[in-house]
Parts: structure tokens; C-alpha cells; sequence
């Protein structure tokens, strides 16, 4: 399977969109000034206990508090709250190795026995902020590498059950073992496979050196103070999906080409070639087919190519999912046969679906009814083997007799949603009609206020492509009369995206100039 991985890069944000065999798979949104990603680690202050809940609220500076229960704080919690305290006395001879762990916690134990109000403690992110909610936490921290898991506290050594070959589980078990530090956990990951000690050594001392890292802020560290953060997003996908069936890494920024190799060096040194800096004129979306892919991904109503299409409803408790044949009828087959084709590929999208947007939670899917158990049967294990390709975590349920099916999957960030409606190009969904004759006029008056008053003399507007080809025609365009008597360098550049009446300016740093 090839895979094809696009970055488009903003000021504001980072976009990254995964395409397998060419269909666009996942989406990722990741804002530049994102405080509060998976895998960052706080030192927080218990704000609250709750024992109804058996939870604790922990203040890390988010404006809601995040949410820590009891099963999330780990067995070894005792310990890692012994070696914080140990930590921000400033212990100079602090070092995890030479550390006496303390007695695990029972599994059904109340968190009174374990925090009280005012505590500091490290946590580390879960689940990002999602609507209402703060950010989940955990205080069993972790540090995920290529090919090694670290779980300090822990002198368990973990191997991917993907990993089939016994004698490889052997040899890894063997291996790692042999180059743990004490009080160290591991979890082999199913990458590691067949991989060198040399690999797994260079993984686990990276690993380490982010722990001892976190052991060296604890002595100056404040509550609700960062004190790790997690990979940006663009190198954390290369770290969990990076495979040898990856063709192409493409960016769109000079920086982020930069981490992306640099990272690679590290992971993966014979995948360096395939990151590859795009510098066209066309945003890289657009230019590779991503942007049409999108819009027709997302919105209530999904048409699969051969007419059948799906209806995707979110409410507050859970996510519904209809399918409809539409107008997919294949002649010669009886009803039975053609429900079957069609919840089949069906089955296909929906897997794709839950990936793209990232849904979470409950899933309901009401598929075509199939009277034949043998049919349900074989769509379920379709279904089942479609979302193998979900990293999250989900579980699914076989038919009911209604025809229902039920999914359960985790979710760790806000579910993607993307706005594919667009502005009326006469009203801008005003509801009012602006002749469109004076609009070059307009742009004009804002052109001549950013240069004269505000002193702006390198510019660029972004306008719909039917514009760009009115004001760039001929030799002594109206751009070329702009900027001779502007005295300013002017460009135009085509946004397909855009609607007709729509246009914006940026300045030479490329930041939008907001009028």
C-alpha cells in the first residue's frame, strides 16, 4: 500500500492530510499555539477531589481545569509522587536507577487515599481539550519513540502482539532486558521487529535522555508549569506510521522541510529522499488534489462513486450513520445480492469516515437489511477488517436483529469538521446584492489605503481565478497600472477556493492584512 503524506504549512497552522492508494485517510489540523497536545507533560496542582467520582480536578492553566480518575493514575503513582517532591527539593543525587519504588496502588482504591487538595503532581495529556472539557490526563507518564515505549516506574518489559514470530519475541525480550536502566518500563512496539540492537539501543537512550530532562525542570518547576512537550504533529505521524510502503513526504515550507528530514535522519535515515520542498505558485492542496478530496469528504451527505451514499448525523450522545443505496441497482441480482454489494462498499467508506473525521465515542450504522445470517456475518468480519487500519482504539459489535451496528472508538483530539458550504458569490451570504461591477473598484480603494496610509509597499491579494484573469490581461494590465501608480510591488495570485466576490491582501511576511 503506498501512502502519500502532504503538510501544508501556515503561520497560524499546520495542515496534514494522508492519502492510501490516493484516497485521502486522515486529516490533521495543528495550531501553532496549541498549548495542550497529547503526550505533553504538566507539573499540576490538584484543585479538587472528588470522591463520588473517584477523580480529581487538576489544574495545568488551562481555563478548565483537566480531569485525572482514579484508573488513570497509574500503580506506581505513590512512587512517581515520592520522586517529584525528591525532585523539586532539588535532590542532586535524584537518578531513577538508584530510586526505592514504592508499593503499587490497588486497581480498586479511592483517590482520597492517594491525592489531597493543593498536591503538585506530574501528569501528562491524554486527550486535548474537546468543546466544554478540559484536557484528560494520566499520571503514568510515558515517552513514545519509533521503536520503544518508556514507562518509568516499571521494570515490566511489554512486546506488540502484532509481533507473531516466537523467537523474535524472545530475542527482543532478551535484548531489551539486557539495556533497560533499572526501574525503567518498556513496550516494544511493532516496528522493532527484526530491527538491530544498535536501533533500539539509539531509540531507548533518546527516550531516557527526554526523562532525565524532565527530572533536571522539577527542581525550578511551578505548578501548572510545561515541562515536556510532545513531538509537533508532523513528526509524531512519521514516528507512529512511518512505514516502507511511504513513497512521499511533501511540505510546503522551507522549516518544516528541514524538521522533516532532520527527524528522518534520526528514525529512518533511507527514507530521507522521498521529503520533498514544494514551491509552486498553486497552494499544495489545491495543486495536488487534496482540497477537491476534502470537499467531497465531509458534510452530512457522503456519495461513494457507484451512487450509493451515506447520511452522517451527530448529536450530543452518539454518531448515526445511514446507508442508501441511491441509485446503484445492479440488473440480474435479486434484493439480497444487492444489499450486500452495497453494504460492502459502504463498509469500505465508513472506515475511511471514522479515520477522516476522527470520530469518537458511540457509532450506530444502520447498514441495508440482510436476511441471510451468512451475509451479516461476512460483513462484519469486512467491516472489522477495514478498521484494522485504526490506530485508535475501537471495538465493534456484530449486527443486531434490527440490522444495527455499533462501534465504540476512542478519540483523543477534537473531531475534524470541515465547512464545505460556500458563500453565496452575488450576497456573501448577506442576503444582499452588491453589483459586482464595482468590485475592482473596491479592491482598488483598499489597495490605495494600504499603500498611501498604512505605508504597505509590497503586497499580494488573493482573488477568485475569474478576477485574477481580469485584473493580469494584457501587457498593461491593471495590476501593472496599480503598481506603477502605487508605486508599490503588487501580485495576484488565483485562490480556486475562494467565491467570486471574495478576495484578501497579505503583506510581504505573508500575514493577512485584516481591513
Amino acid at each position: 500500500m503506498t501512502k502519500e503524506l502532504y503538510v501544508d504549512a501556515k503561520r497560524a497552522e499546520v495542515n496534514i492530510a494522508l492519502l492510501e492508494e490516493k484516497s485521502l485517510v486522515e486529516l490533521h489540523k495543528e495550531k501553532s499555539n496549541n498549548n495542550f497536545s497529547v503526550g505533553d507533560i504538566y507539573l499540576g496542582r490538584v484543585k479538587k477531589v472528588m470522591p463520588s467520582l473517584n477523580a480529581a480536578f487538576i489544574n495545568v492553566g488551562h481555563e478548565k481545569d483537566a480531569f485525572l480518575h482514579y484508573l488513570d493514575l497509574g500503580p506506581q503513582v505513590r512512587s512517581l509522587i515520592k520522586y517529584t517532591k525528591q525532585g523539586q527539593a532539588n535532590n542532586p543525587n535524584l537518578a531513577i536507577p538508584n530510586f526505592k519504588l514504592e508499593k503499587d496502588i490497588e486497581k480498586t482504591g479511592k483517590i482520597t487515599g492517594v491525592l489531597s487538595q493543593g498536591q503538585n503532581i506530574l501528569i501528562q495529556v491524554t486527550k486535548e481539550p474537546i468543546s466544554t472539557k478540559g484536557p484528560r490526563v494520566t499520571s503514568e507518564i510515558s515517552f513514545a519513540g519509533r521503536y520503544l515505549v518508556l514507562v518509568p516506574f516499571s521494570n515490566r518489559i511489554s512486546i506488540s502482539q502484532k509481533i507473531k514470530s516466537v523467537d523474535e519475541r524472545n530475542r527482543l525480550k532478551r535484548l531489551i532486558a539486557s539495556i533497560r536502566p533499572k526501574n525503567v518500563g518498556i513496550i516494544i512496539r511493532t516496528v522493532a521487529e527484526n530491527k538491530l540492537v544498535a536501533d533500539l539501543d539509539a531509540d531507548l537512550n533518546d527516550l531516557y535522555s527526554k526523562w532525565q530532562s524532565v527530572t533536571k525542570k522539577l527542581a525550578k518547576a511551578k505548578a501548572t508549569e510545561k515541562i515536556h512537550s510532545e513531538l509537533d504533529r508532523t513528526s509524531a505521524i512519521l514516528r507512529d506510521i512511518l512505514t516502507e510502503s511511504f513513497n512521499s513526504i511533501t511540505v510546503n515550507d522551507s522549516s518544516v522541510y528541514d524538521d522533516c528530514k532532520n527527524y528522518l535522519k534520526q528514525i529512518a535515515p533511507d527514507k530521507v529522499e522521498i521529503v520533498k520542498l514544494y514551491k509552486g505558485r498553486q497552494p499544495i492542496f489545491e495543486h495536488f488534489g487534496v482540497d477537491k478530496q476534502i470537499k467531497n469528504s465531509f458534510g452530512k451527505i457522503v456519495t461513494i462513486k457507484s451512487g450509493v451514499y451515506l447520511i452522517i448525523e451527530h448529536t450530543e450522545a452518539l454518531h448515526v450513520i445511514d446507508v442508501n443505496s441511491g441509485h446503484r441497482v445492479a440488473s440480474g441480482k435479486n434484493q439480497e445480492s444487492n444489499a450486500v454489494e452495497v453494504n460492502m462498499e459502504a463498509a469500505e467508506e465508513i472506515a475511511r469516515q471514522l479515520r477522516l473525521r476522527d470520530m469518537g465515542g458511540i457509532i450506530v450504522i444502520d447498514f441495508i437489511d440482510m436476511h441471510e445470517p451468512g451475509n451479516r456475518k461476512k460483513l462484519y468480519q469486512h467491516l472489522k477488517e477495514e478498521m484494522s487500519k485504526d490506530n485508535a482504539k475501537h471495538t465493534i459489535l456484530p449486527p443486531s436483529k434490527f440490522g444495527l451496528v455499533q462501534i465504540t472508538r476512542q478519540r483523543v483530539r477534537p473531531e475534524m469538521n470541515v465547512e464545505i458550504l460556500e458563500k453565496c458569490p452575488a450576497c456573501g451570504g448577506s442576503g444582499e446584492i452588491k453589483p459586482s461591477i464595482i468590485l475592482v473598484d473596491e479592491i482598488e480603494n483598499n489597495l490605495r489605503y494600504l499603500i498611501l496610509e498604512q505605508n504597505e509597499k509590497n503586497l499580494k491579494i488573493d482573488v477568485h481565478p475569474y478576477i485574477y484573469a481580469y485584473v493580469t490581461k494584457g501587457i498593461f494590465s491593471t495590476r501593472f497600472k496599480w503598481a506603477r501608480q502605487y508605486k508599490a510591488k503588487i501580485s495576484v495570485v488565483p485562490n480556486a477556493s475562494y467565491h467570486v466576490m471574495e478576495y484578501h491582501f497579505f503583506n510581504k511576511a505573508g500575514d493577512e492584512i485584516k481591513i
